[in-house]
């Protein structure tokens, strides 16, 4: 076995490549091979050496380039045949990254594992809207839920989550959003605000807003498209708002909450 394999598990942050850390560049400077998903910014791959591979594994719904134990094989097959590979995710590899399985597999196989943080969607992309995930006297924390477990179905965690009055962040939603609504709102009312941020942080962002009674239908005439983020609480409705037609999708969508 190659004695310098290395696997780094790295996050890239939500979208913008400038949001990747100084450590996170200093990672890809040094890859031998970068592995990389669907949602990373293709600019970061400019930070890699000329002679590294950059290998697309990107897995999104209904479209899954690599299967994971696919993945999983290729980053041993790799580390061992090239030395140090770069598993560069989306947002942070902890968060409904997958990287957990990621890094166990390579570790089975005796190889040296490093994790590098990256700015997570659930807490960054709210925030470049204007949404605020706490603020006093409003909302004292927050709960971040995927939108849809491996069968299919919607965490049980979100109608626990509902019943509080914590901000609700809910990745990988986007097409059981008639669901959501469902059920946040038999605990919250249909006044509660709701968003969705389409690829935040990046110059293809946009935001519908509304509240849990009008959100399906605004959505059938906004048609936002994946990757989205939803943003469900008291601090969607305080959100303070530019004056915007309603016509223009190229950054921001309002309506009336």
């Amino acid at each position: 076995m190659n004695t310098q394999a290395k696997l780094t598990l790295l996050g890239a942050g939500p979208g913008d490549p400038e949001l990747i850390s100084l450590k996170g560049i200093k990672a890809l400077q040094t890859a031998d091979v970068i592995l990389y998903d669907a949602l990373v910014n293709e600019q970061l791959l400019d930070w890699a050496p000329a002679h590294c591979l950059r290998i697309f594994v990107g897995k999104r719904a209904g479209r899954h380039e690599k299967q994971q134990e696919e993945i999983n094989r290729m980053i041993v097959g790799y580390a061992q045949a090239m030395g140090h590979v770069v598993r560069l995710k989306g947002g942070d590899p902890f968060v409904f990254g997958r990287g957990a399985e990621e890094r166990d597999f390579a570790k089975a196989y005796g190889i040296k594992v490093e994790y590098i943080p990256g700015i997570s969607s659930s807490i960054a992309v709210p925030g470049l809207a204007d949404i605020p995930l706490t603020q006093r006297g409003m909302s004292e924390s927050f709960t971040v839920v995927t939108g849809t477990l491996r069968n299919g179905e919607i965490s049980p965690d979100l109608k626990h989550a509902a019943s509080g009055q914590s901000t609700l962040v809910i990745l990988m939603g986007l097409k059981k959003l008639d669901k959501i609504v469902e059920i946040v709102g038999k605990s919250r009312g249909g006044s509660e605000g709701i968003a969705l941020i389409q690829q935040g942080s990046t110059s293809g962002q946009r935001v519908l807003v509304g509240n849990l009674g009008n959100i399906v239908s605004l959505q059938h005439s906004a048609q936002i498209q994946s990757p989205v983020l939803i943003i469900i609480g008291s601090v969607v409705r305080n959100r303070h708002f530019e004056q915007q037609i309603w016509e223009d999708f190229s950054h921001f969508i309002y309506a009336q909450v």
